[in-house]
């Protein structure tokens, strides 16, 4: 979904996160385990292992829950195997959707993705049929009320970035995954904590919604695949307007 969405989705989801908090946990220990099994457990030398530790530092994760995960990547301690997969879809109106799982069981995560295509006027499209309409990215949305946009500027493109978006009440940064956790690094280095900092599909070109009806169902869909115990993220290619993103919601 467009920056501006995802921002107005950001902020939709800010009430819920104590509720979800423990689902919060479970993605990034799976996170930080992948990540410590691909690159090894000692940060300093693993970009994506330093990145998730942040990560779980700003979601207020206890340093033992971190230890924990780390040791079962690095094999210490003994844990299931976790696979990253993603699966690729269709909601109502024609949006596409990415759908990102981390899991230790593939057959229970793709049943209950299927499902809530099934349930909810989407179907589930095979692997690559919409990531050709896709990017992958980093990206940050950054209250505006937290940086001075000159500071944030220089800050971002001295580490890599591609872009800075203002939309008015937040910036929208985007850049290559590799240069993810450059960028990263130099937002804590100046004290700059975005409200969200992913790796995500962004899309080339948007599916406008402009009928209600279907903005409640595909919000509704993005909704319950969101809150799979799964499910890490939920990419979208839609285009809908902030007066119908408030009508639509359930």
């Amino acid at each position: 979904m467009s920056g501006h969405s995802k921002w107005a989705t950001t902020k939709r989801h800010k009430a819920a996160i104590d509720a979800k908090r423990g689902k919060i946990f479970s993605i990034i220990g799976k996170e930080l385990t992948i990540s410590a099994r691909d690159g090894g457990g000692d940060p300093e030398f693993n970009p994506r292992l330093r990145t998730c530790i942040l990560k779980a530092k700003q979601a207020n994760m206890p340093a033992d829950n971190i230890e924990r995960a780390i040791k079962k990547g690095t094999g210490e301690l003994e844990g299931a195997t976790i696979e990253e997969l993603t699966y690729e879809g269709y909601a109502p109106g024609g949006v596409g959707l990415i759908v990102e799982v981390t899991t230790d069981n593939k057959n229970r995560s793709a049943s209950e993705v299927r499902s809530s295509f099934t349930k909810y006027g989407g179907n589930l499209a095979g692997a690559g049929a919409l990531a050709y309409n896709f990017q992958r990215k980093g990206q940050f949305l950054i209250s505006s009320d937290k940086a001075d946009e000159e500071i944030l500027m220089e800050t971002v493109l001295d580490a890599g970035a591609e872009d800075i978006i203002d939309n008015t009440d937040h910036f929208e940064i985007q850049c290559d995954v590799q240069e993810f956790d450059k960028v990263s690094q130099a937002l804590a280095e100046k004290e700059i904590q975005p409200e969200s900092a992913e790796l995500v599909y962004l899309p080339s070109n948007l599916v406008t919604v402009a009928e209600a009806n279907i903005v409640r169902q595909v919000l509704k869909l993005v909704e319950v695949l969101d809150d799979l115990e799964d499910v890490k993220a939920v990419h979208a290619n839609y285009d809908i307007e902030d007066s119908l993103l408030s009508s639509g919601e359930t």
